[in-house]
C-alpha cells in the first residue's frame, strides 16, 4: 500500500474517532457510575424503613354481603388508623359499608409516606398529579398520584398510588444521574429501555469499525515503515 492510501485511511479513521468519540465517552463514564453505585442506594432503600407489616382484620370484621361483586383477592391498606380493603387487585374498599372509595386523600397519602420512609425525611409539599411527561422520573407508573417532596440530603420525592394507596417510588438525585447515564448509554432518548434503535445500532457498528480500522492501520503502518527501512 503506497504512502498516500496509507495516509488517506490514517484520516478516515481520525475522523471516525471523533465522530464517534463523545458517544464513546458516554458509554465510559456512564459503565463507570453503574460498575462504582450501590443498586441498592439508586433504589432508594436507605431512604426506607425494614419490611412493613400488613394490617390484619380480625374474624368478622366484614361480611362478604356487603359486598355487589365477586371476591377474587383481598389485600389490607392501612392509612394511619384507617384500614381498608383493596379487593381484586381494582377497588379501595371501606370494610364498614362495603362502598368503594375512588382515591385516597392527601392525608392518607402522607400516612403511606410516614409508614415507608425513615423519619428523619420529613414531607415538605405535596401535590396530585394525574399525568407525566415522558421523561418524568415517574413515568411508567399508576396515576394519578401523590408527589411528597422531602426534607433532607439527595432531594428525595416520594410517590404513592392516589386509587390503592400503595406507596410506588422514591427518587433522588443520585437516581436522576444514574437515569440520565443510562439513557445515553442505551442511546434511547425517549423511553431509556430499548436497547434495539437504529442510533444504538449504527453507533455500536460504527465502533467496531472504527477500532478494526486501528488495528488495520497499525498493521500497513508498520509494514510501509518496515520496507521502507529495508
Amino acid at each position: 500500500m503506497s504512502y498516500r492510501r496509507i495516509n488517506r485511511f490514517r484520516k478516515t479513521h481520525r475522523y471516525l474517532g471523533l465522530f464517534i468519540g463523545i458517544q464513546f465517552l458516554f458509554w465510559t463514564i456512564s459503565g463507570l457510575y453503574f460498575s462504582w453505585t450501590d443498586i441498592d442506594k439508586i433504589h432508594g432503600d436507605h431512604y426506607k424503613k425494614g419490611k412493613i407489616q400488613k394490617a390484619t382484620i380480625p374474624p368478622g370484621f366484614f361480611s362478604d354481603s356487603l359486598f355487589s361483586y365477586p371476591l377474587h383477592r383481598i389485600e389490607t391498606k392501612a392509612f394511619g388508623t384507617e384500614v381498608f380493603l383493596w379487593v381484586n387487585d381494582s377497588l379501595l374498599v371501606d370494610p364498614h359499608s362495603g362502598e368503594a372509595i375512588a382515591e385516597i386523600s392527601k392525608e392518607q397519602a402522607l400516612s403511606v409516606v410516614e409508614q415507608n420512609i425513615l423519619p428523619q425525611y420529613t414531607p415538605k409539599q405535596i401535590e396530585r398529579i394525574e399525568e407525566v411527561g415522558p421523561h418524568d422520573e415517574y413515568r411508567g407508573r399508576p396515576l394519578p398520584a401523590y408527589r411528597i417532596r422531602l426534607s433532607g440530603e439527595g432531594a428525595p420525592v416520594a410517590y404513592v398510588d392516589a386509587k390503592s394507596g400503595a406507596f410506588q417510588r422514591i427518587r433522588h438525585n443520585q437516581w436522576r444521574w444514574f437515569d440520565f447515564l443510562w439513557m445515553t448509554h442505551t442511546m434511547d432518548y425517549q423511553g431509556r429501555d430499548n436497547f434495539n434503535t437504529l442510533l444504538l445500532r449504527s453507533f455500536s457498528l460504527l465502533g467496531l469499525i472504527t477500532v478494526l480500522s486501528g488495528f488495520a492501520l497499525a498493521f500497513v503502518t508498520r509494514t510501509w515503515f518496515r520496507k521502507k527501512k529495508r
